[in-house]
């Protein structure tokens, strides 16, 4: 059985695809067009998918959607007549849009299936599911649990933005569900927008910003903004932000409440911005250790399955895997609305065709999340007609060389293997530094990345090695779990050290690993296994008989506000657009001072800041 899952629309649009309850293919849409967070109907992704499987659109059994159109209509339309007469502007915006496109999404996708397939019987074939449902698949369906809770967080999808479901075998059953506008994503994505952010993909900036301020706004948020009962229920207090009805997310009444008017983006960022980072991250934190306190008290559950955007606040989840609340806790990798298209085709072959699971007893169904194109076999006649100058090396050689170029401290761009499905770049697509080194956090983000210099970068590190380096045993293969430096590792800080300001602090080494250590002391992991990513596990074991050190930097492959690379092409520019020295895709090795002059390129302006 067959069956593809679609996300569109709305943001990060998606495709996926399940062959006989496995999940053969995944991609995002906007890695194809070059455009970040691409929202339109995933054309290059379903195709991608459909190629990688050898299959046509009529070979198909089901096509299933992430969410129902007409209830995020109602919830549209209910809002605002709860809040009229405010909101009028906003009202008259968006209305038309969803008359003329949003509200006949059916029509919308039969029209694009047909593209694909002109006798495609889009009408028996097209099945929709809630969006929350959607998010409880992916985190479920894919897990290695036989039996978990399912707790998702997210802004919005119809009327849900907290939901629990118990997952058991190849049975999903929703069981209580939080409603708009109560909403820990819109409170994050709120204090995203007043920070000066991009809202839907800035709010993992906040998290990074967070450890360099203090929680001092904490109270404030807690006694006016936030009603948290024990359980970790919530109610926000509208009468301060304006995403029911407005243009913005936050209005004058918050402004008064903390201050002065939001931060306008790219301006200077202040110590304000920073402890206004630290507050909403710590109030997101007891929000999500008191509900999985309560979930685990009330279903009993071992095991628990998160999704949702909110599941990609990795220090919350490093701090409910800390606590103990559960035995076992697995995030879906794509925890945002990307991952609705895997959860959507889970959800039809499980829910709806009530097909049996297969667990595999060790691994999670996610494959590492590698589940996009793999360009290795033809890399070096790509780069050649690009005109690149490629070394074409034994596996051997490339793994050698590679190792050698990380121990030399040089930036290196890595692609090999298939590309991996959701934001994070876990070695498929992936730019590697010495994490030894005091200056490449701060090299990379200004040289190669060109973004804020206080954004960390991720230890990706042996499996077998990470107890040896982090206070932490156990898997974290999606680099979704924030974890302490060993306290053997760190270095403290004299007084004048801590006494500096804010992203000052950012050039003090803390550990032996200073460039994935931040200055919290903590660091965002990613175990490496050997299971799913040969290469990239036998990179950092040779790294680390040269080194001593079984730790590397991992950062997404791409500039600021760029789509992580996905072809060979894509690689080869960002290498001729950025510092990085040594650029590895497939078996070729290409070194920057051999590439011709006349194609160095200055694109970072290309894109629309993220």
């Amino acid at each position: 059985m067959r069956i593809l899952g679609l996300s569109a629309f709305y943001h990060d649009s998606a495709a996926a695809l399940v062959v006989d309850g496995t999940l053969v293919a995944a991609a995002q849409e906007e890695r194809f067009t070059r455009k970040k967070h691409d929202a339109r109907f995933p054309e290059h992704a379903v195709a991608y998918c459909l190629d990688h499987a050898g299959l046509k659109l009529q070979d198909i059994d089901h096509v299933a959607f992430y969410d129902k159109p007409f209830l995020k209509f109602e919830r549209l339309l209910e809002t605002y007549l709860a809040f009229a007469p405010r909101g009028f502007r906003s009202f008259s915006m968006a209305i038309p849009l969803w008359l003329r496109e949003k509200l006949f999404q059916k029509t919308l996708l039969r029209d694009e299936l047909k593209k694909h397939a002109p006798d495609f019987d889009w009408q028996n074939k097209l099945l929709f599911g809630e969006h929350h449902q959607s998010h409880a698949a992916s985190a479920f369906f894919p897990s290695p649990f036989e039996e978990a809770a399912v707790l998702t967080m997210d802004g919005v999808g119809e009327w849900a933005t907290t939901s629990l479901a118990h997952g058991k075998g190849h049975d999903l059953q929703m069981l209580r569900e939080l409603h708009f506008p109560h909403s820990i994503g819109l409170l994050y994505s709120a204090f995203t927008y007043y920070t000066g952010f991009k809202v839907n993909s800035g709010e993992y900036k906040v998290m990074g910003l967070a450890p360099y301020g203090e929680p001092r706004f904490l109270k404030t948020i807690l006694d006016n903004l936030v009603d948290l009962k024990e359980d970790g229920t919530f109610r926000l207090d509208q009468s301060y932000f304006d995403y029911c009805t407005g243009l913005r997310m936050t209005n004058a009444r918050f402004d008064a409440l903390f201050g002065g008017p939001a931060r306008t983006p790219e301006k200077l960022l202040t110590q304000r911005e920073m402890d206004l980072a630290a507050s909403v991250q710590a109030v997101t934190e007891e929000i999500v250790l008191r509900l999985a306190r309560s979930v685990r008290k009330e279903t009993g559950l071992k095991n628990l399955c998160l999704a949702g955007g909110v599941a990609l606040n990795c220090v919350a989840n490093g701090k409910i895997h800390r606590e103990g609340i559960f035995d076992q806790i697995w995030v879906q990798p794509a925890a945002g609305d990307a991952g609705g298209a895997v959860g959507s085709a889970f959800a039809a072959y499980h829910g709806f065709h009530r097909q049996p699971r297969k667990l595999n007893g060790t691994l999670d169904g996610m494959a590492g999340s590698y589940l996009g194109p793999n360009y290795d076999d033809d890399a070096a006649s790509r780069l050649k007609a690009a005109g690149a100058v490629v070394h074409e090396l034994s596996y051997e050689q490339l793994i050698e060389r590679t190792a050698q170029a990380l121990a030399d401290q040089k930036a290196v761009g890595w692609m090999h293997g298939r590309m991996e499905f959701g934001p994070r770049a876990l070695g498929g697509r992936s730019i590697l530094g010495d994490a030894r080194s005091p200056s490449m956090q701060k090299m990379l983000n200004l040289k190669v990345k060109y973004r804020e210099s206080f954004r960390p970068f991720a230890p990706a590190v042996l499996r077998e090695d990470v107890g040896q380096y982090f206070e932490f045993e156990a898997d974290s293969p999606y680099m979704l779990m924030v974890a302490p430096v060993r306290r053997e590792r760190r270095r403290a800080m004299t007084a004048e050290e801590q006494a500096l300001f804010g992203i000052d602090k950012l050039n003090v080494p803390r550990s032996d690993i200073p460039a994935v250590t931040h200055v919290d002391y903590s660091a965002r992991i990613q175990t490496v296994h050997r299971e799913t990513n040969a290469a990239y596990h036998d990179l950092i074991a040779r790294f680390r008989d040269k080194t001593g050190c079984a730790v590397i930097v991992n950062t997404s492959f791409n500039v600021r506000g760029e789509p992580i690379v996905c072809t060979p092409e894509d690689a080869f520019r960002c290498f001729m657009g950025s510092e990085i020295e040594v650029l590895v895709v497939g078996n070729c090795l290409l070194l920057k001072e051999e590439q011709n002059p006349a194609l160095r390129i200055d694109y970072k302006d290309d894109f629309e800041l993220d």
